[in-house]
């Protein structure tokens, strides 16, 4: 019969074996993704709405003689979403700076003293409106596709840039952590970027897979596909392509938050074949936001919906007008929602709230969430 003395021993190693097969046996615990909103709704949100969302991010700050401003009409409503809080006090509020055709980045960007100068005054606007972070939309460092000014210095300055903006709010927030994000692209939008070098600065990034086509684009396409379609070149901007471009930079996962379109783009004069997909245009007719897609287009007026499963994307053709339509959907949204739960990324983010008044497409994003 065993010692006492021995025994003890093999009691206690078995305990041991016994909690790590539990640990093995135990469920991962449940990981927190992201559902960040970018808000230009003149509207009130309603209350279901924001506690489905994590972060809203209200657009737009611009950049006027290098600082980072809001005019009062603006603050006006951002001191309406802060208010939120009260209610929902997990709620992040930021403030993004920038957007398509802004400018003013590229000059503030250029010395040391125009990055503090940034730094201070978007330091100032964020303890002045209460709000939680900036979210710097510079639309895009390298480039002057939409009109602004650009440098080839812009890349190591965008670096300089963002670890002052750090190290700025890092010494304003007294305690407090001011976050930190940027809305970015992929593709050849983003060499004006080193990637892995502003990737300590950030929170995560917002990226931007849609507009994957537009008016700049030779074809339709899937403007916010998920994966390829079959009819895709090779090099064709996808949501997928576009993680993997970041992962490759060395981006951690959970720092990636890919976007999802509340809205539709549609083409007109399109090619006939493969029901318009991936064919020329004659001219590009603009956006056309949830709800009239819904009222208008969907297996209406002509507009019948096909479903790339490739690239698990929703379209419109429509065979007597030669009009296309490609957009987002609670379906395509249901993928997407999977496919950031398969790869552990960071959230999911949309552009934007006011697209989306009766929540149906925000409801999808956050349920797929789950």
């Amino acid at each position: 019969m065993p010692s006492r003395r021995l025994l003890l021993p093999l009691l206690a190693l078995l305990v041991l074996c016994v909690c790590a097969l539990a640990a093995q046996a135990a469920p991962a615990a449940h990981e927190h993704y992201r559902v960040v909103a970018y808000d230009t709704a003149q509207h009130p949100i309603p209350a279901d709405d924001v506690g489905r969302i994590d972060t809203l991010i209200f657009a737009f700050a611009r950049v006027v003689d290098g600082q980072v401003t809001l005019d009062s009409a603006a603050r006006e409503r951002l001191a309406q979403r802060v208010a939120l809080k009260a209610a929902h006090p997990a709620l992040n509020v930021m403030v993004s700076v920038g957007g398509w055709e802004a400018g003013g980045f590229s000059e503030a960007a250029a010395t040391a003293t125009g990055r503090q100068r940034f730094a201070d005054s978007a330091a100032a606007l964020l303890a002045e409106t209460h709000a939680d972070g900036l979210d710097v939309d510079w639309e895009y460092p390298g480039h002057h596709e939409s009109g602004i000014a650009s440098s080839p210095q812009d890349r190591e300055h965008f670096t300089a840039l963002l670890k002052t903006l750090r190290a700025t709010l890092d010494r304003a927030g007294h305690g407090k952590h001011y976050l930190i994000t940027i809305a970015a692209a992929d593709g050849p939008f983003v060499d004006g970027i080193d990637i892995a070098a502003v990737a300590p600065s950030l929170d995560w990034f917002n990226l931007m897979t849609y507009d994957f086509c537009n008016a700049m684009t030779p074809t339709t396409c899937n403007h916010t596909g998920l994966h390829a379609s079959a009819l895709a070149p090779a090099d064709a901007r996808t949501l997928a392509r576009a993680v993997r471009q970041f992962l490759a930079a060395g981006v951690p996962r959970a720092k990636l938050v890919p976007g999802v379109a509340f809205y539709g783009r549609e083409f007109a004069d399109v090619a006939a074949a493969q029901h318009g997909l991936f064919q020329r245009y004659g001219h590009f007719q603009g956006m056309i936001a949830w709800p009239q897609l819904k009222a208008d287009f969907i297996d209406r007026h002509g507009y019948v919906r096909y479903w790339d499963a490739q690239a698990e994307a929703p379209y419109l053709w429509n065979a007597q007008t030669r009009r296309f339509v490609s957009y987002d959907d609670p379906q395509s949204i249901a993928a997407k929602a999977a496919y950031v739960k398969a790869q552990h990324l960071g959230g999911l983010m949309y552009w934007e709230q006011d697209n989306d008044p009766d929540g149906e497409l925000l409801k999808a994003v956050w349920q797929g969430l789950q």
